[in-house]
């Protein structure tokens, strides 16, 4: 994972997420998120593991076939899309793919995802790979993307004949995983203390 630029899951520097063990246990709670989850969290793991490329082509079609999307890897001054941020963004998706079938959910995972909805908002926007991007991606995007990646998940999780049922339950909890995480990377978007 060192070799994924920019990638800090587990990175001890990385500020502490301010949402309480309670806050968050009820997060999950609203979501319906429980242990069943987690486990067909991890069965979709085994089953995506080999996918991943596959699965970065169907999203990232997805935006280059979105120009109101694209804009947000493309050049600030020239509009043209910026193909060294995608390559690494992409390498860090690849990565998130297997990290939501992974996660612990812990004090580590949570601020992970406080620095993931900072390289969305303002304030963190074209850090991390020194680009000259569109400097902010609207929450209302962020947010939107939840159903495109969830949506096109499941033809990958039905693919290594799983029964439907179980297929069901993997998509079920990658659909609450994925707005979790959401949710989570709004935070920067919120005014403290609405969050």
């Amino acid at each position: 994972m060192a070799s994924i630029p920019g990638y800090r899951l587990g990175d001890a520097t990385l500020p502490q997420s301010s949402i309480s063990t309670q806050e968050f246990a009820e997060l999950q709670g609203s979501l319906l998120f429980g242990e069943e989850d987690r486990a067909a969290l991890k069965q979709a793991e085994t089953v995506v593991a080999d996918q991943i490329e596959a699965i970065l082509d169907v999203w990232y079609g997805f935006v280059a076939a979105t120009p109101h999307l694209v804009r947000y890897f493309a050049d600030a001054k020239t509009g043209e899309p910026i193909g060294a941020y995608l390559a690494a963004v992409r390498k860090r998706f690849g990565q998130w793919i297997l990290d939501t079938c992974r996660a612990e959910f812990d004090s580590a995972w949570l601020a992970w995802q406080d620095e993931i909805g900072r390289r969305h908002h303002h304030s963190g926007k074209n850090k991390t790979d020194g680009v000259s991007a569109a400097p902010h991606i609207p929450m209302r995007h962020l947010v939107a993307l939840v159903m495109p990646i969830s949506i096109t998940m499941r033809p990958f999780l039905a693919q290594k004949g799983a029964s439907p049922a179980d297929v069901d339950k993997m998509h079920a909890a990658w659909t609450k995983a994925v707005l979790l995480q959401a949710i989570l990377w709004s935070r920067p978007y919120v005014k403290e203390g609405e969050f």
